[in-house]
C-alpha cells in the first residue's frame, strides 16, 4: 500500500468529471487499498480518486467512528435523495485544508454502484454517511463543496483560501 499525494484546491483535476470504471482487476484492488491508506493518513472520512489525481469514478469512506460503523468503497456511484429533508452541518475537504463551513445536504440518500470485484452494491444512508456520499460523488463530478455554500460563506471561504500558506506556496 502507498500513501498518495492529495491534490489541492486550484488543481484542474479537482474540477474534472471522472470516467466510469469498467475493469475490475488487481490494479483496482491496489487502488482501493492506497486510497484507504491515504484517507486514514490524512484523517479524512472520505476520499475520491480525483483527489489523488486519477479521474476514475471511485471513492472510499470511513464512518466507522459513528453509529453506522461503515468503512469501504463505492465504484461508479449513483445516488438519489430519499425525501426532501435536508441537514446542515460542518463540512470540510482534504483538498481544501483549514476550511470547514456549514453545508446543506440531503438527510437521507440511496446509493448504488459496484464493489472492487464488480458486484453490485447499494445502501440507504443518513447523517454523516449521507453527507459523505454526496460530497465524494460531487468530487467525481468535478464539483467542490464550495459550490454548495451560500454566497456569503463561499466568499468567506475564498478569502481564507487566498491568504493560506498551502495555497500560496
Amino acid at each position: 500500500m502507498t500513501i498518495r499525494d492529495i491534490r489541492m484546491f486550484g488543481d484542474p483535476v479537482l474540477t474534472t468529471r471522472s470516467d466510469e470504471i469498467t475493469e475490475f482487476d488487481d490494479a483496482l484492488r491496489a487502488l482501493v487499498d492506497d486510497m484507504l491508506e491515504t484517507m486514514d493518513h490524512a484523517g479524512g472520512v472520505g476520499l475520491a480518486a480525483n483527489q489523488i489525481g486519477l479521474t476514475r469514478r471511485i471513492f472510499v469512506y470511513d464512518c466507522s467512528h459513528t453509529e453506522d460503523g461503515l468503512r469501504g468503497h463505492i465504484i461508479n456511484p449513483v445516488w438519489e435523495a430519499i425525501g426532501e429533508q435536508t441537514q446542515t452541518g460542518q463540512e470540510g475537504c482534504l483538498s481544501i485544508p483549514d476550511i470547514s463551513m456549514d453545508t446543506e445536504r440531503f438527510e437521507t440518500v440511496r446509493v448504488s454502484g459496484r464493489d472492487v470485484d464488480g458486484h453490485p452494491v447499494a445502501m440507504v444512508a443518513s447523517g454523516l454517511m449521507s453527507r459523505c456520499i454526496q460530497h465524494e460523488t460531487d468530487h467525481l463530478d468535478g464539483v467542490l463543496f464550495l459550490k454548495r455554500l451560500s454566497p456569503e460563506l463561499r466568499k468567506e471561504a475564498m478569502a481564507t483560501i487566498r491568504t493560506s500558506d498551502w495555497f500560496n506556496s
